[in-house]
């Protein structure tokens, strides 16, 4: 199997100060360090990086290069699935591992979306959509969002109190997470009540229910199994699951997530367990809608009961499954080709019992990752089992 035996991980946010290739550099470097390696153990890169339009910079794979001399001639490869291209970048980092092509794989993800307009992040962002269908929707991706929050409300009710509690939840969380982009105590009054501050932003959908523009990177280092026994920590990724669903959301049900349900239920089986046997989930909730959603298709409620997870604090620090103690992608933030590879990293932190004080579950051993690119399309389970 193949293991995480290193990371990093900068602040999200909007880091003006600091180019893509500036925070690529700096986690390819503090992860091999992390790891007690040296560049010349690589194998192997892959980077996670969107872009389509945020960076002018479009030819990025050997920017990892730039962290060490010593990294010049090593396979180098950017990989892309929309919203969960930081999972696909590690998918294929550990495919090479199991594959006998590389033994130790640089695994990073990188993206920067504060210097663009308002107006192209909209647009960058709707091209994980499907544009014969969706490409003139109002709103950019917070459309597609805010037509399956509507579609979920007449299908099962006004849920505007579940995603406000879901929102306020993840902005407590993000306070004790000191890579966090919105680290604010937004509670829930403030994110159930429309305002100046906070207007509605597509359908039902508030501000305080959608991630944030941010700049960030994560980087991990992946290894087999036997050459992790020398390594400072060992995290096994005991299962990998990717499952690719129909980009047109009209030939789906939009708010069945049937991709992600489908990538719970054998990435599960392949490890051979169940919910009850993780401590914790990240899970992909660039909006508060998906994250309702999710509960559902992962197992923790039926279909349009979602709202029981919340009213009953199951997915809280402390409830019977906590999701997102990072505050996950609403306040932690969402740079669209980190967000994978963060979370990946954020769940080894957890299950090695490393994560920041406020934020570490206690005892955590074993942590599940959902990460989804576009509206349920690319769906990516991972499971994380710590071995030291």
């Amino acid at each position: 199997m193949t293991m995480i035996i290193g990371w990093a991980h900068t602040p999200f946010g909007k880091l003006d100060a600091r180019t893509l290739e500036d925070l690529i550099v700096e986690v390819s470097r503090e992860a091999i360090a992390h790891a007690g390696l040296s560049p010349e153990d690589i194998d192997e890169v892959v980077l996670g990086h969107f872009n389509t339009g945020f960076s002018r910079q479009g030819f990025t794979a050997s920017l990892v290069h730039q962290a060490d001399p010593a990294l010049r001639f090593k396979p180098a490869t950017r990989v892309e699935n929309a919203c969960a291209t930081g999972s696909a970048a590690l998918f294929q980092g550990a495919r090479a591992i199991r594959a006998g092509d590389a033994r130790t794989v640089l695994v990073v993800g990188a993206e920067t979306m504060s210097g663009c307009s308002g107006a192209d992040v909209g647009a960058n962002l709707l091209r994980a959509a499907y544009l014969p269908e969706d490409g003139e929707i109002q709103g950019g991706f917070a459309g597609v969002f805010g037509q399956i929050a509507s579609r979920y409300f007449a299908t099962y009710g006004d849920q505007s109190d579940a995603l406000a509690r879901i929102a306020a939840k993840s902005h407590r969380n993000a306070l004790s997470n000191p890579y966090a982009h919105l680290r604010k105590d937004l509670d829930y009054d403030f994110c159930r009540t429309p305002s100046d501050r906070n207007p509605f932003v597509a359908g039902p959908l508030k501000r305080t229910d959608c991630s944030p523009v941010s700049d960030g990177a994560a980087a991990v280092v992946l290894t087999r199994d036997d050459l992790a026994a020398s390594a400072p920590r060992a995290v096994r990724l005991r299962s990998m699951t990717h499952v690719q669903d129909f980009l047109p959301m009209l030939r789906r049900d939009p708010i069945a997530f049937e991709g992600c349900a489908k990538a719970w239920k054998q990435g599960l089986a392949s490890a051979q367990m169940s919910l009850a046997d993780l401590d914790l989930v990240e899970t992909h909730d660039c909006f508060t809608i998906a994250e309702l959603i999710e509960y559902e298709a992962m197992g923790l409620a039926a279909p349009g009961q979602g709202v029981r997870v919340v009213e009953e604090g199951l997915a809280e620090i402390g409830g019977r499954l906590p999701i997102n103690p990072s505050g996950g992608l609403k306040a932690k933030g969402h740079p669209i080709g980190a967000t994978g590879v963060s979370m990946h990293a954020i769940a080894a932190m957890q299950v090695c019992g490393q994560a920041p004080e406020g934020m570490q579950i206690p005892d955590a051993q074993i942590a599940g990752v959902f990460n989804m690119g576009g509206s349920g399309v690319a769906n990516y389970v991972s499971i994380l089992e710590r071995v030291r």
